[in-house]
């Protein structure tokens, strides 16, 4: 792959974004050799804190204090330079990187398990889908596109995608889905109109900086309250899309300070229908 340069203790040194072949490995790096073909996910966790020993590798308390979570390149997770390079410093590489066959074969695919993908099949799980389900998926850049696809994958009744780029609501058509474009009306009214109600399951693939009809205006909290309304009692969100507890460029004091104005009597409502099932699951 890439010629390598230095390693922390704990850390590795490999290239070609988020998959690559093990350059230099640090003194406590006792799994990994140079020359192994590794792949991991952008998120980055110690593996030995309370959270990742459960299984919620996501919101790690070790990696990041202050913050529950980590991440390359991602505002607030943490000092972790962003994984798209040419090199990529791997911190707690035992546990981050997952050691793939030796070769060259199945590249492609192996590279589906770094990021964007499981982002997209995970949004979809946390809203709880099962086969059948009809989905709403906010946002058609890499993770909406691949939250969508994971529906059509995995048997949803119907796919509706929500964007105003015509590339990326074209690309959604490809795969199967039915494009919405939100400068044109309301996305809630246009889905349940062609749906012929509200949908089982809804993914916010787009996060803080969501805009307004206009395509031109910040307004962090309209893709929740479209979710929230779109989303049947009992139903189901998953909201992989970022949300961060400060904005210094947000449109308001409000939401610089990372409090957002949602419909919360809505919310309340579809969860109390259902008191056994949480509604909404953010990432």
């Amino acid at each position: 792959m890439y010629q390598g340069r230095t390693a922390a203790e704990a850390g590795l040194i490999f290239g070609h974004e988020n998959m690559g072949i093990v350059e230099e490995v640090g003194s406590g790096v006792t799994l990994l050799q140079k020359g192994d073909r590794v792949v991991m996910p952008f998120n980055v966790a110690d593996g030995r804190c309370r959270n990742c020993e459960e299984g919620r590798t996501a919101f790690c308390t070790g990696v990041n204090p202050g913050f529950a979570g980590g991440a390359y390149g991602y505002v607030a997770m943490g000092p972790y330079k962003g994984g798209q390079a040419q090199y990529l410093r791997v911190p707690f590489a035992d546990f981050n990187a997952l050691k793939l066959p030796p070769g060259t074969e199945h590249e492609a695919d192996f590279a589906l398990l770094a990021d964007i993908f499981p982002t997209g099949w995970h949004g979809l799980t946390l809203a709880g889908f099962s086969p059948g389900d009809s989905v709403a998926v906010f946002g058609a850049g890499p993770v909406g596109l691949m939250a969508a696809y994971s529906g059509i994958l995995r048997g949803a009744s119907k796919v509706f995608v929500v964007d105003r780029v015509p590339e990326r609501l074209d690309a959604a058509k490809k795969i199967g889905c039915i494009p919405i474009d939100f400068t044109k009306a309301d996305p809630v009214e246009q889905i349940i109109k062609a749906n012929d109600g509200m949908v089982d399951r809804a993914v916010d693939a787009v996060g803080y900086q969501a805009v307004d009809s206009s395509g031109s205006k910040e307004k962090p909290n309209i893709v929740l309250e479209q979710l929230i309304r779109v989303t049947r009692p009992t139903g189901g969100l998953g909201i992989p899309g970022l949300y961060v507890p400060s904005d210094p460029g947000a449109p308001d004091k409000q939401s610089a300070e990372g409090h957002i104005l949602i419909p919360f009597g809505k919310l309340f409502e579809k969860v109390r229908a259902n008191i056994n099932k949480r509604c909404v699951v953010f990432h």
